[in-house]
């Protein structure tokens, strides 16, 4: 092997390692790739918990709307509210011994 193929040769892998540290360390390299994908998969769990939030709510909204045993039992169990017929019998309170 003469000298000039010896110091093409280095200048070569010279040049081969200096691409590999390019590609995995630039701004966008594999590191940044990595960064990025799990972002990315952060952000699509969050966006199924919000759909599935949504879908709720959806399902919500349509029984106040249209399930009048439904709207009754939120109004007595959120706001505390009795029927027309109904008597709240409150217990008195033990004298404290």
């Amino acid at each position: 092997m003469t000298r000039k193929q010896r110091i093409l040769i280095s200048i070569t892998v010279l040049f081969l390692i200096s691409l590999f540290f390019f590609i995995i360390f630039s701004e966008h390299g594999l590191v940044d790739l990595n960064s990025l994908k799990r972002e990315r998969d952060a952000l699509v769990k969050k966006n199924e918990q919000l759909a599935g939030e949504n879908l709720s709510l959806s399902i919500e909204i349509d029984r106040l709307e249209n399930d009048p045993k439904f709207i009754e039992n939120v109004a007595r169990q959120e706001l505390g509210m009795i029927a027309e017929d109904e008597l709240i019998l409150k217990p008195k309170q033990a004298p404290n011994r």
